[in-house]
């Protein structure tokens, strides 16, 4: 039933303005961590938000012969598409969606277990209750593929034929940054904007445990990465983690910040470990970090 259609109730409305009110209030409930309990949350959260290009395959919990892979976005932002060959990719980033990401990409693989071949899977509208992505895909964690462009989407497919495929691919690709995923530590993402290069890291901590291990670190002067010039500036919250941001120095490269994060990572470790409550300087580094947050949609 589409939001904009007539009842079936007979009442003469949308959908939308009648019984469909009911569907919009279950399919928006806004959940605060939407990957949480999965492998790799914080690359779940990364593929969603941060990442220009990149895929990891997928396992089903009820195995078949179908491949199913994940993917930062697709062709005029599709959730999902079956190729030919009936392989799926699963979209993260879509312009549309509920209060629940998990929710949304689940609908969107289960309807394209069901398309046929060589069909682009569109969105539709808020989905109602149903299995979640932590129903369907198996406890696995995700191995990342970072790609320069989004050529991978071409393939000899009725699928991306379609209008508009080729133009989407074109804007695409001109907007991505040079990315690499750090292997010392997991889910941190350098990144080349062009002017300026940033250390991105997605976190798994709980968030007011990891504000006040920041707080320990920048009152006593050790927020930047020890060896590589660089600038703690911040952090913005996504899908209910903190990604904590540094901006470096022109040059730096992705392979010069592996020692340092994995440096960071143990005096974060040690500052999260502290259980003394945070003294008048460190309360003063945690209300001005906070004051440098935002969050993501």
């Amino acid at each position: 039933m589409g939001m904009r259609e007539p009842c079936p109730c007979g009442s003469g409305k949308r959908y939308k303005a009648c019984h469909g009110k009911a569907r919009a209030r279950q399919s928006v409930a806004h959940v605060g961590r939407p990957f949480e309990g999965m492998a790799s949350e914080c690359d779940w959260v990364a593929m969603r938000e941060i990442v220009p290009a990149a895929t990891a395959p997928l396992s089903l919990k009820e195995p078949g012969e179908r491949s199913v892979t994940l993917t930062t976005v697709l062709p005029l932002a599709w959730p999902a598409l079956v190729r030919d060959n009936g392989d799926i990719f699963l979209a993260m980033q879509v312009t549309t969606g509920s209060g629940d990401p998990s929710r949304d990409a689940a609908d969107a693989l289960l309807r394209a277990l069901e398309a046929e071949p060589g069909t682009p899977i569109p969105p539709a509208g808020l989905p109602g209750p149903g299995p979640r992505l932590q129903d369907l895909i198996a406890d696995v964690p995700l191995e990342v593929t970072l790609h320069e462009d989004f050529d991978y989407w071409m393939a000899d497919d009725a699928s991306v034929d379609a209008p508009g495929v080729r133009d989407s691919l074109d804007r695409a690709n001109s907007k991505v940054m040079p990315t690499v995923r750090l292997a010392s530590v997991d889910a941190a993402y350098w990144v080349d904007m062009g002017d300026k290069t940033f250390l991105r890291w997605v976190m798994p901590y709980p968030e007011e445990k990891l504000l006040d291990a920041f707080a320990r670190l920048h009152a006593a002067n050790e927020s930047a990465l020890t060896g590589v010039p660089s600038r703690f500036v911040g952090s913005f919250r996504a899908d209910g983690l903190l990604v904590p941001v540094w901006e470096l120095t022109e040059g730096t490269s992705a392979e010069g910040c592996e020692e340092a994060a994995a440096d960071y990572l143990t005096r974060l470790n040690a500052a999260l470990a502290q259980t003394a409550a945070l003294t008048s300087e460190e309360r003063r580094a945690r209300a001005g970090l906070q004051n440098r947050q935002i969050t993501l949609r």
